[in-house]
């Protein structure tokens, strides 16, 4: 059965607007336009059916349910729900405000940092039904790792003494967490809100990737990219990194731009570094960070990261 994404890419493209599929404009169009309505229509569906299942949670429960446990064990929670629940970097401030104040370490509070943006389970369906089931579980397996060894290092510097004076003296008194609607019709409300906001938050870091991605594949010489950015090039993992942390978006944007270098033939670990390094070291979350750590902090939290990146970069180039 023909792909009818890629059916449609084609009409407009080559139909519509007349390019010719042997140029590299035509080429970016098909790519673009394909690309765009398969994402969207894919986070649409995803979002919601996530969202049906998701109307008990929030950065409140997610919080109480981490409090009091060992460490270990709260590390693994934190990572885990880091990964299953939906907040972005815009959350990093009012939820280390709420770790902070449940007594939660800071090690387990950096750890679900890590994986809270650059893991979730829209960007996993994506991955999978984009770039394949392998890809999918080498980014979520190495971001897991990443988040578990780096609230460890993290933690063992003490990072209590760059934490902000005022995030200390927050008394967040006990407030009712209101019973939510566990009805079919107060899931689906909450479910399109969910579609609503997400989209409302991410469509046009998605749009920039797609855009991104299509001028990668139609523009970018193949053989330039086998020469430079190929298996054995050790030097493109750690620009990958550097390129990725002025960029801003989350791990859905970045979807399309690792679709688009992988098919151009740039080596594994390269695009996993650099997928993470967008979703998890860029400069908008590190302001945001900012707020409430120190300096020292934040350069330690963003050296542990970048380091983490170029390994699980250069170990995939190895074994791949």
């Amino acid at each position: 059965m023909p792909d009818p994404f890629a059916w449609l890419g084609n009409v407009i493209a080559y139909s519509l607007f007349g390019l010719s599929p042997d140029s590299a404009a035509g080429s970016a169009m098909q790519f673009f336009v394909m690309d765009v309505v398969k994402l969207f229509a894919l986070l649409v569906i995803i979002i919601y059916l996530m969202g049906l299942l998701r109307a008990l949670v929030s950065p409140e429960r997610v919080r109480e349910f981490v409090r009091g446990r060992p460490d270990w064990q709260a590390r693994g929670l934190a990572v885990g729900l880091g990964a299953v629940t939906p907040f972005c970097s815009c959350s990093s401030v009012p939820l280390f405000i709420g770790f902070v104040e449940a007594g939660i370490p800071l090690g387990v509070t950096f750890s679900f940092l890590i994986a809270s943006p650059m893991i979730n389970e829209v960007a996993a369906v994506l991955l999978i039904g984009i770039l394949g089931w392998k890809l999918a579980l080498l980014y979520i397996g190495a971001g897991l790792i990443v988040a578990w060894f780096g609230g460890i290092i993290m933690q063992r510097f003490k990072p209590e003494r760059w934490v902000e004076d005022y995030v200390w003296k927050i008394q967040m008194g006990e407030t009712a967490i209101q019973r939510p609607d566990t009805s079919l019709r107060g899931r689906h409300r909450f479910a399109v809100a969910e579609v609503k906001e997400i989209l409302r938050r991410i469509w046009k870091w998605v749009f920039i990737g797609i855009g991104v991605g299509a001028l990668f594949h139609g523009f970018v010489p193949e053989q330039w990219v086998v020469e430079h950015l190929g298996d054995g090039q050790w030097l493109a993992v750690p620009a990958a990194v550097l390129v990725g942390i002025p960029l801003y978006s989350n791990a859905t944007g970045v979807i399309p731009v690792a679709e688009a270098m992988l098919g151009k033939g740039v080596a594994i670990g390269t695009v996993l570094a650099l997928m993470m390094s967008i979703a998890a070291l860029s400069v908008p979350e590190m302001l945001i960070l900012r707020k409430v750590i120190r300096w020292q902090a934040l350069a330690l939290f963003a050296s542990v990261l970048a380091i983490s990146f170029i390994i699980v970069g250069w170990t995939f180039n190895l074994i791949t």
